[in-house]
């Protein structure tokens, strides 16, 4: 196995699924709710096997597009489960070029041609150029209010995409800490007491390798474009609403880092609203308390389509005023 630490340890990863090696059995036969190829256009002759869901639950009343988190898995497998919650959704859900909807392939296993591809610029030329390619489909359709949606890694591209999205009602991160990755990766090297490895990534960057060398399970390409990729400043800037859910035992993401964007991002000219979520994981599960965080995420994202004018934010602020006054008797 190659060595892949950082990416297995310090940098998020996608959230569910991507642990067994093997493609999961495809079902006998389509449910309703089933998540259907919908293949978009990437940068130059690639294709990006998007799936797409109509609503389950009618009427139709927004719309979600999705950026999965990093790794060779799809999200196809577990897709139906994991956004049950939105019933009155459509829901699109891009893939990078190279990743099958269905596999479940473990990180410490995708092909090396992958690897030497995948950095985030590439990954937002592609997810840029399906984003534009969905939007020509849907000219003459009825506006819906859209959500975009970044888990982990894929959050780190919401800030450049948000002009690509019309109607764009707002960003939503899970678990994603809203920092440039350099600097929530360097957080995370403090707390696993790694820095001297963490600042050697940075001295490699330097380098005369080229940018197909892999290093630390990525390529050298990707850690060049992680170093000097913004995303805590453009966040802060945008004119967009940001939900933010993380859970407080996220072993990838430190808190510091959460609690660090919250200050910076406090006084940005459009609501932020975050919520940690006690006792829940990076996939936002809490063991304990048999809850799955991300159908609660879902639950206040559908309070707010059946009032949109009230903004996103509102049904957490209102949940968040319910529990402080409960806290006062």
């Amino acid at each position: 196995m190659r060595s892949c630490w950082f990416w297995l340890v310090l940098l998020p990863t996608a959230l569910l699924g991507g642990c067994a090696a093997s493609p999961a059995p495809a079902p006998a036969a389509a449910s309703p709710n089933a998540f259907l190829a919908h293949p978009l256009p990437g940068d130059g002759a690639a294709l990006l096997p998007a799936l797409q869901r109509k609503e389950r639950v009618a009427p139709l009343r927004y719309r979600v597009i999705v950026l999965p988190g990093s790794g060779c898995a799809g999200m196809g497998a577990f897709a139906e489960r994991y956004f049950a919650g939105l019933l009155h959704a459509q829901v699109l859900l891009l893939h990078k070029p190279g990743v099958a909807p269905e596999a479940r392939t473990a990180p410490a296993d995708c092909p090396h041609d992958f690897l030497r591809q995948d950095r985030l610029s590439a990954w937002l030329a592609h997810a840029r150029a399906a984003l534009r390619a969905d939007a020509r489909q849907r000219q003459g359709q009825p506006a819906l209010p859209q959500l975009l949606v970044g888990i982990s890694e894929g959050a780190e591209l919401l800030p450049a995409l948000a002009p690509e999205v019309p109607h764009l009602a707002g960003l939503i991160l899970l678990s994603s800490s809203g920092l440039d990755p350099q600097e929530s990766g360097a957080l995370q090297a403090r707390r696993l007491g790694r820095e001297a490895e963490w600042q050697a990534l940075g001295r490699a960057r330097a380098t005369a390798l080229p940018d197909d060398a892999l290093i630390q399970g990525r390529s050298l390409g990707y850690w060049r474009d992680l170093w000097h990729w913004p995303v805590a400043q453009p966040l802060t800037d945008g004119p967009w609403p940001v939900l933010q859910v993380w859970g407080a035992d996220d072993s990838r993401v430190p808190a510091a880092a959460y609690e660090r964007f919250a200050q910076r991002a406090a006084r940005r000219p459009a609501a932020l609203c975050a919520h940690r979520l006690d006792g829940a994981d990076h996939g936002l599960q809490q063991p304990a308390a048999d809850t799955d965080g991300v159908q609660q995420l879902w639950a206040w994202t559908e309070q707010w389509a059946r009032a949109p004018r009230a903004g996103l934010c509102h049904p957490l602020q209102r949940r968040q005023a319910s529990q402080e006054t409960l806290d006062t008797f």
